[in-house]
């Protein structure tokens, strides 16, 4: 199993509309950069884990607990041209841009970004590495146990 770090705009998917969701799922569509959509599509596996991570808001950090519930696919958004994320230089017979569907486990206190980079033990994580901007990233096998059992609190059968 593998870990990792998903960010969200809360007024495009927050943690509550997942938990509202149809099946609490919800495709994670929308990635339009190439290492972040490399993860979806060769590393992220069916039910790996995932700090959903509420991003470009005003309190950003993590909000939940997710995971991945589907195997990489195209990515509709890429051929909607009324859509954000359409990109004119794809085809459906070769598409470029990939999701993977992410199942709601649980809501969790707001663990915010000043708290994460004062908790020395995060220090690696890279979402705290200056100047990254990546929507997706791996969550060391310690980071997600020390942020999962220590900072909420949670036993393994909660999550």
């Amino acid at each position: 199993m593998r870990y990792w770090l998903m960010k969200s705009e809360p007024d495009d998917c927050s943690i509550d509309d997942l938990a509202a969701m149809p099946e609490q799922t919800v495709a994670w569509y929308g990635v339009r950069n190439y290492q972040a959509r490399n993860f979806m599509m060769n590393q992220m596996a069916v039910g790996d884990r995932v700090l959903f991570y509420h991003a470009s808001c005003p309190e950003p950090g993590i909000a939940g607990i997710a995971q991945v519930a589907s195997p990489a696919y195209p990515d509709a958004t890429q051929f909607d041209s009324s859509s954000r994320f359409f990109d004119p230089k794809c085809r459906p017979e070769q598409p470029r841009w990939f999701n993977v569907d992410v199942r709601f486990v649980r809501k969790t206190r707001l663990i915010g970004l000043p708290e994460l980079r004062d908790t020395p033990e995060l220090a690696n994580m890279r979402v705290l590495a200056r100047g990254n901007r990546l929507s997706i990233t791996p969550v060391d096998p310690d980071e997600w146990r020390f942020i999962t059992e220590t900072m909420l609190e949670l036993k393994t059968d909660e999550l």
